[in-house]
């Protein structure tokens, strides 16, 4: 499994002050856990951005403080929008010998024969699912392979997931991940179109009528 290195300081300065830090390119961050008193950090903004850039929920990260090292992962990322730039990290000490529970993702991968052969529509109702494990076992992602999707009306599910050893799955098996749906054929998309005009257009005459009401009461 992927493991990211970062090396961290402790942060003395608190509040309001941490702006003063972020315009001297230091990134604000917190360490907290089962075993451990919360840390304030300090860490190099440019280096932290790049190393966590797409960084999933289940992937280590490695915090070097004053010569320990401590195994943790990203709980939570403050980010300005407008600039769409971190503001501040936290993250979780995790004890290697201890399980944990996080949502990991899931990647699709390959092609539905179902969508080339027949045109169908390829529909992903499960982005990620909660697992358990030791952190050393924790997978980044897990992979779901499209290639069996071969008629309308094929779907996975979370029971046909491919998991590492010593992980546990903490969803309802039979919770659909993708499924193959049928196109809509022109008929079906003029007949709702056709549906949705005829739905708007006695809001249109109520809405007259209400004001003629509104002219007479005057």
């Amino acid at each position: 499994m992927e493991q990211v290195v970062l090396k961290a300081e402790r942060r003395n300065v608190l509040g309001k002050k941490v702006k003063q830090l972020r315009r001297e390119g230091k990134l604000p961050a917190v360490l907290y856990g089962k075993h451990i008193d919360p840390i304030p950090l300090v860490l190099d903004f440019r280096e932290a951005s790049k190393a966590l850039r797409g960084l999933s929920t289940s992937t280590l990260v490695i915090l070097e403080v004053e010569g320990q090292r401590h195994t943790a992962v990203v709980r939570e990322r403050q980010k300005d929008y407008i600039k769409n730039t971190l503001l501040h990290v936290d993250f979780q000490a995790l004890s290697l010998t201890e399980k944990m529970r996080v949502e990991v993702p899931i990647e699709l991968e390959g092609e539905a024969p179902a969508v080339k052969t027949y045109g169908g529509i390829l529909v992903q109702t499960l982005e990620s699912v909660e697992v358990e494990s030791l952190p050393g076992d924790m997978p980044e992602r897990l992979i779901v392979d499209l290639s069996n999707l071969q008629e309308i009306g094929d779907s996975i599910t979370v029971a046909d997931l491919v998991l590492p050893p010593h992980v546990r799955v903490l969803e309802d098996p039979d919770e659909t991940i993708v499924v193959i749906t049928a196109p809509r054929s022109e008929e079906e998309i003029e007949a709702a179109s056709g549906m949705a005009e005829e739905s708007e257009e006695p809001e249109v005459i109520a809405k007259g009528k209400a004001e003629e009401e509104e002219e007479e009461a005057e």
